[in-house]
């Protein structure tokens, strides 16, 4: 068995010596081992690769030269497998290109036969190089997933979520043919397929395949400790409908990177998750389920709030779920079981078994604010785990949205977190409006800023001038998503830090504006999902 890692590997000529290959899909908990061998701040792709080599003890490896750090990856490897050869891979598809690679080819070839000690097979050759032209077909596809490499879940993921119609453009994509391409049998022919597929960025050739699909929207993935891609991004981020996420390797779920891909599917192709039938009942109800608080709202057929319940959503989010509703329904005077419908939303929206459909937490904030304020067009929610800014039109659709990147900064963990520091409950952050001196926290991250705040209280600052710098820098931070999707008035705040009398009126200064707060600013989410039950029954 021989691994590889490029689409652009020239597996067919592998196959021809009788070999079996396979496309490592590194999946690692740690890189214990790999931190060892490589610098903390190298491409997390790289990094993983070598982990993954390492801890499964692969033995025969081929990589093509597509970065830098993949060429770090085979000096680390070159003396910890038994085979391991990484080939030259031209920037253009030029004939002068082709020929070159060709050699490349051809000196790759008499390398494996001298490993293998086999003779090369040109029948099975030809065969497999045919196989692979005769599977490239053009289709059209709502959804394309760009930059760099995609992991095998992500793409399982998007094309779940979107029903299938996404191409995947990535270097981890299917081998797939731009070009009518002629094969001859020759490995100079053999070399003109393989630069035919949708090229790498890092390539100097132009993506025809691409600009000739029309795609709806395109997730672009990018890895941690890799800037390269973002040159791309940014050239295409203006003309095309956008989604911009990042890739870590390990196995840890991403639950921001599952909403920020559902919200952007809902937003571009309308549509969301449904699971089970609906009655003719006349009343309908959502569950926000957040990292924090757990939020039900009760509605009836013309939309008017009966009930609602917030909850803490501690570590059972089914028990929280079913003790947030049955209170709601308890407010709004009904049953349990007269409950037509009802919508899921948060991150723990998949895990509520007795919802009819889940629907992210973007859309449903969208829906839900706009129902309380008609001239809604820029949402700002920052609750307890996240931030998020959300900008619609005057029908209440996703125009663009943005999120806080895996960070506490900004949201109300750290407000939380502050307060423990200063001895203080969440409430106090409301009171402490008047300040004498205008301190500045400088850093976003919650460990740092700490150690701002404990050095300011060394100095002996008023507490109160410390509550209004750490109102201020939440301020900031939630300032900084608004400008990234050109936030309008009418400003609507929701989430639980809404109710800091502090931060907003920070914002207000920033944004010389009045915000408009909903009565009970966290049920907002419940709400909106409540509502897209009812109109999509």
């Amino acid at each position: 068995m021989i691994g590889y890692v490029c689409k652009y590997t020239p597996i067919e000529i592998i196959k021809a010596f009788g070999e079996d290959v396979f496309c490592i899909e590194p999946e690692i908990s740690s890189y214990e081992n790999a931190e060892k061998l490589l610098h903390p701040n190298m491409c997390s792709f790289a990094k993983a690769i070598v982990e993954y080599v390492l801890q499964s003890g692969i033995k025969n490896l081929v990589l093509t030269n597509c970065c830098d750090s993949i060429k770090r990856v085979y000096d680390v490897l070159k003396d910890r497998v038994e085979f391991i050869e990484i080939i030259d891979l031209p920037r253009e598809n030029t004939p002068e290109a082709c020929q070159f690679f060709y050699y490349q080819l051809e000196t790759f070839k008499s390398k494996l036969s001298k490993r293998l000690n086999k003779e090369f097979d040109e029948e099975v050759f030809r065969s497999q190089v045919n196989k692979l032209i005769a599977q490239n077909k053009h289709s059209s596809f709502d959804i394309a997933i760009m930059g760099a490499r995609a992991k095998k879940e992500l793409v399982e993921f998007v094309c779940s979520t979107a029903g299938g119609r996404v191409l995947n453009l990535t270097c981890s994509s299917e081998r797939l043919c731009q070009d009518d391409v002629k094969f001859d049998g020759s490995l100079e022919s053999y070399a003109k397929v393989l630069l035919s597929f949708p090229p790498c960025m890092r390539m100097n050739i132009k993506r025809e395949f691409i600009e000739e699909n029309s795609f709806k929207g395109i997730i672009y993935n990018t890895i941690k400790f890799c800037d390269f891609y973002s040159f791309e991004y940014a050239k295409i981020k203006e003309k095309s409908n956008v989604l911009k996420i990042e890739t870590d390797y390990s196995q840890n779920a991403n639950e921001q990177i599952r909403t920020r891909v559902e919200a952007f599917v809902e937003k571009t192709l309308q549509k969301a998750t449904t699971s089970k039938s609906i009655s003719n009942k006349k009343y309908f109800a959502g569950i926000d389920s957040g990292s924090t608080s757990t939020n039900a709202v009760v509605i009836d057929s013309s939309k008017n709030i009966l009930g609602y319940c917030t909850v803490k959503t501690g570590f059972d989010v089914v028990s929280s779920a079913k003790l947030a509703l049955s209170k709601a329904c308890s407010m709004a005077g009904i049953n349990e079981d007269d409950i037509s419908f009802i919508t899921s939303t948060g991150y723990g929206r998949i895990s509520i078994p007795f919802s009819n459909i889940q629907v992210t937490e973007i859309t449903c904030h969208a829906k839900g604010a706009r129902a309380l304020f008609p001239s809604a067009r820029t949402i700002i929610d920052i609750g307890g785990q996240d931030s998020k800014v959300i900008k619609i039109d005057e029908d209440g659709n996703v125009l663009d949205f943005v999120m806080n990147d895996k960070c506490s900064a900004g949201t109300g963990r750290f407000i939380e977190y502050m307060a423990r520091v200063l001895e203080l409950e969440l409430e106090d952050f409301s009171r402490c409006l008047n300040f004498s001196e205008d301190l500045t926290i400088s850093s976003m991250c919650t460990v740092f800023a700490e150690s701002e705040v404990i050095s300011l209280i060394a100095q002996g600052k008023r507490r109160e001038d410390i509550v209004r710098a750490i109102n201020k820098v939440v301020a900031i931070k939630a300032i900084s998503l608004i400008n990234r999707v050109k936030g309008e008035k009418d400003f609507v705040m929701t989430g639980g830090v809404a109710k800091n009398k502090g931060v907003v009126l920070e914002l207000e200064r920033r944004l010389d504006s009045k915000l408009l707060i909903p009565f009970d600013p966290q049920i907002v989410g419940a709400l909106g999902a409540a509502i897209i039950g009812l109109e999509g029954s």
